[in-house]
């Protein structure tokens, strides 16, 4: 087929068949061209991986850095001026190297899994004030506007000490720092230019009246030098905190319901067995066909993958999602299995650059299906699944709205 061959690259992203269906190339590339030219919206071109045991070794190995100016690597889009990739915090912190471990050790000790887990019962309030809310408008509802899109928000707002009165405010900057198409040049450069002036204030008012926030906390850190951290590194942990733990975690929560009440048998048995929260979050986050773009990594070297060489200067582009699918690694691995453990997917990535807010991510996740059990059993989709949409514009997919009612 002629995506497969050296001559015509794969234009990527590939496109979904339906919202809640995996590209049929996935499947085939993995059998048959485990590294594969694509052509990126940039027109740049790059390898993309899709095997298990392919993606998890290229995402651990600390040769690959992330592509940027300095080392050549490919752009994704024309105009990244919004993107994560060229935006002011990965200028700041430090993407590779032993800084780069120091910033994940200071963060690592906030992140814990046990100490996300104390803040389940504040999450869990949160989550039934909206759904209050939702309950007081009525259905059909859309799932992702009252309760998955600003629930994320409200809890890094909630870590990082930021009055709610300035939710919305959080909201706006997340949305348009991770826009590709939906805001123009001069609207993102300006949510830019206010969300870096509103923490730089939010940082000078912790110093001066430290509080039990993240920011309050890392202020009283050092660096190996015994220095404390820069205002500039806290601005942008605050940026990277928002920015990689808003959108993600909101689209997330609407697409884990979207595969759950797809079949409603799967709803009903979570309803029966509420011990199965856990394993069926994990297999929501294996499934997701929209988890974005992927990861792009970068290598100087000539480096071997299967049975291709990649060569120096090459960008890659690794795709969870696909590589979560790969029958190699899982059972039965096109199938929906709530109860499935282990599930060593790939969907936080791996090694250095792991997703180091995934215990959150975990927790709000379990949050919202246990809350939404316990207050809405009746919850159902409010349009066939097959009439879902995606989203567009976005560095993460997702979905427009997720309809329901109850």
């Amino acid at each position: 087929m002629g995506y497969i061959t050296d001559e015509q690259p794969l234009n990527y992203p590939i496109d979904n068949p339906t919202v809640l269906e995996p590209p049929t190339e996935w499947a085939e590339l993995r059998q048959k061209c485990p590294v594969a030219r694509v052509k990126l919206a940039s027109g740049d071109e790059a390898s993309l991986v899709t095997r298990y045991e392919d993606v998890k070794n290229v995402l651990a190995d600390p040769r690959f850095t992330r592509p940027s100016a300095a080392n050549e690597g490919a752009r994704v889009s024309e105009d990244e001026s919004g993107g994560v990739f060229n935006s002011e915090m990965a200028t700041v912190l430090p993407q590779s190297g032993e800084g780069h471990r120091q910033w994940r050790r200071l963060l690592n000790r906030y992140f814990t899994a046990k100490r996300m887990a104390a803040l389940r019962p504040r999450i869990e309030a949160m989550a039934d004030q909206l759904i209050d809310g939702m309950l007081e408008q009525g259905h059909p509802a859309d799932l992702k506007a009252g309760l998955a899109f600003p629930l994320p928000v409200w809890v890094i707002c909630s870590i990082l000490g930021v009055p709610d009165s300035d939710r919305d405010k959080f909201a706006y900057w997340s949305d348009t720092l991770l826009s590709m198409t939906r805001y123009t040049r001069e609207e993102i450069g300006k949510a830019q230019a206010e969300f870096g002036a509103y923490l730089a204030g939010h940082v000078a008012a912790k110093r001066a009246e430290p509080g039990d926030d993240l920011l309050s906390e890392l202020i009283t850190y050092t660096d190996a030098e015994g220095q404390p951290l820069s205002d500039a590194i806290l601005v942008a942990t605050g940026q990277g905190l928002l920015v990689a733990g808003h959108e993600t975690t909101a689209n997330m929560i609407a697409k884990m319901m979207a595969m759950l009440l797809s079949d409603r048998s799967r709803w009903e048995r979570l309803l029966e067995d509420r011990s199965l929260i856990r394993s069926a979050t994990e297999e929501a986050l294996r499934l997701d066909v929209n988890a974005g773009f992927g990861m792009l990594r970068y290598i100087d070297a000539d480096f071997e993958v299967g049975d291709t060489v990649v060569p120096a200067g090459t960008t890659v582009v690794c795709s969870m999602a696909a590589a979560n699918r790969d029958e190699n690694a899982f059972e039965r691995a096109d199938e929906m299995d709530l109860a499935r453990t282990p599930n060593p997917h790939l969907s936080f990535g791996a090694g250095a650059h792991s997703c180091l807010g995934q215990a959150l991510a975990r927790t709000e996740l379990q949050v919202v299906l246990d809350v939404l059990l316990r207050r809405l059993p009746s919850l159902e989709l409010a349009v066939p699944a097959d009439e879902l949409r995606r989203v567009e514009g976005l560095l993460v997919g997702g979905l427009r709205e997720l309809p329901v009612a109850w």
